[in-house]
């Protein structure tokens, strides 16, 4: 999975990774991080609202504290730190389901210390996808996370939850959302320094200078380490667009997980539409002694647009995997909380058997695999000189399954010790039965049409206003992408070529 020039852009040592799941904690790591800063804090994102909530202990005079102004206070406070955020000039149509995102944070930041820029220098149709936090190019974070007030919640996802409340009023809440975010520092962080100067120096045409070595130890004191001295692969997705080219090592990185797991395969992801995906998971559900395979996303997409979209696509992606199921080793959920309310799965995560965890911005559909930009990191435990991180692998994908449940750990490795799948059914009947099925529905003749054009999910700028072409791009896309694994001799699945 960790082939520099293939599956990822380059492969780092790092010393420390934290897996913070949910937006409570990876919040707070990020301000305590922040605090810490000496130098520069980069941000690059989809959707960037200063109105987000970014500590709800701490009260002032127009409430919890939130993220805007607690850049501008630092900014103020500290003037040596350079404060940048980077972030998509969204369409207009998008724009609006986000609070008009652009246009606030921009006027927000006007005349302030924080330099606030948005970034159109992509393709038509296409966006800048990547979620990242660089301190002192000494700590980063990667995943899954924006910066948007309808994005917090808490892992054990209450509703309702007043620190939800859209409003002062206190109702209604936006709905329960679960994410995942990488914390890594060492030379991970500095590469991830390097990909945020490559992204301004596109955007505006400034080149920013590389920082020193940090003279000070940012990582937040309270945050314990899930795994240490281990290797990570930089993946990034890129649309080529003028001079730049095309980078699609996200997806040669998903194929690679696929192709190299043994026993055990577990994705949390937002949309499950990937045609090529589809098909590497149909070839290893069909071999006789292939990997269990475990999906979680959402029942639905929140968006009338997806819902009309994606959802319908994603059917056609679930009963591929169901007809290749031969050995019953297949499943896919959705969470609900307590109270039977839907959880947004927002994360996109891969766990490896108890060898990779593999996370970032990348949806497991064509936009992410070539049209929009992404970034992902994947961490191989093998070469860690601590003999227990496979052994974290495996009780960190217990920690996600009981905090859907809302059982114990213990409860969980005691029920997936031989299989996930048994160990997921064991507990369900049980009473924690908070991952409800996920099935394939019945396409009529106008969802059909939606799904096999793959209508809202573009392969390239080929494609993007061109639904028509897209199937046969995307059988061309897939023979390109394994030939270039095995030019260089990384191991993928034998996929049969999809036909819609």
């Amino acid at each position: 999975m960790l082939e520099a020039g293939t599956t990822c852009w380059r492969v780092d040592a790092v010393p420390r990774v934290a897996l913070l799941v949910d937006m409570e904690p990876y919040l707070a790591a990020a301000k305590a991080a922040m605090e810490n800063a000496t130098r520069s804090i980069y941000f690059l994102n989809w959707a960037f609202d200063p109105d987000t909530v970014i500590d709800h202990d701490a009260i002032g005079e127009h409430g919890p504290l939130r993220i805007g102004p607690f850049l501008n206070a630092l900014a103020e406070a500290r003037p040596e730190l350079d404060i940048r955020i980077l972030c998509w000039q969204a369409a207009l149509p998008v724009a609006a389901t986000q609070r008009f995102f652009p246009l606030r944070s921009r006027r927000f930041f006007a005349k302030t210390r924080v330099s606030f820029l948005l970034d159109g220098s992509l393709p038509l149709g296409a966006s800048h996808h990547q979620k990242l936090i660089v301190i002192d190019d000494a700590v980063a974070f990667c995943g899954s996370c924006d910066i948007g007030p309808d994005r917090w919640d808490s892992p054990e996802h209450l509703h309702p939850d007043p620190r939800r409340a859209k409003s002062p009023k206190g109702s209604p809440c936006y709905d329960c959302r679960h994410e995942v975010m990488a914390m890594m520092d060492g030379p991970a962080a500095a590469a991830l320094g390097a990909l945020f100067r490559e992204r301004w120096l596109r955007a505006t045409g400034d080149e920013l200078p590389m920082g020193e070595a940090p003279l000070d130890d940012v990582w937040p004191d309270d945050v314990e380490p899930d795994f240490q001295n281990i290797a990570v692969g930089i993946s990034r997705t890129q649309a080529p667009w003028k001079d730049l080219p095309e980078r699609r090592e996200g997806e040669a990185a998903m194929l690679a997980a696929i192709a190299a797991a043994r026993k055990r395969l577990y994705f949390e992801n937002q949309y499950f539409t990937s045609p090529i995906v589809a098909a590497a998971l149909a070839q290893r559900l069909d071999e006789h002694d292939g990997p269990e395979v475990i999906l979680v996303s959402t029942q639905h997409s929140p968006s009338w647009f997806d819902q009309m979209t994606m959802d319908k696509t994603r059917s056609v992606f679930l009963k591929r995997l169901e007809d290749a199921d031969r050995y019953g080793r297949f499943r896919a959920y959705s969470p609900v909380t307590k109270d039977g309310q839907t959880i947004i799965v927002h994360a996109k995560l891969a766990i490896v058997d108890d060898r990779f965890v593999r996370l970032g911005s990348s949806n497991m559909n064509n936009r992410s695999e070539g049209f929009d930009t992404e970034c992902d990191v994947s961490f191989d435990t093998r070469p860690s000189t601590d003999t227990s991180s496979s052994t974290c692998v495996a009780v960190f994908r217990s920690r996600l399954i009981a905090h859907w449940l809302g059982c114990t750990v213990t409860e969980v490795q005691d029920a997936t010790s031989r299989s996930l799948i048994s160990g997921i059914d064991a507990l369900a009947e049980r009473g924690f039965d908070r991952l409800r099925p996920l099935r394939a529905k019945p396409l009529g003749a106008v969802a059909a049409f939606i799904a096999s054009h793959h209508l809202g999910d573009p392969i390239s700028a080929a494609d993007s206003l061109r639904p028509w072409r897209r199937p046969a791009l995307m059988r061309r896309k897939m023979a390109e992408t394994v030939r270039r694994l095995e030019r260089a001799n990384v191991e993928a699945p034998q996929m049969g070529v999809p036909t819609g």
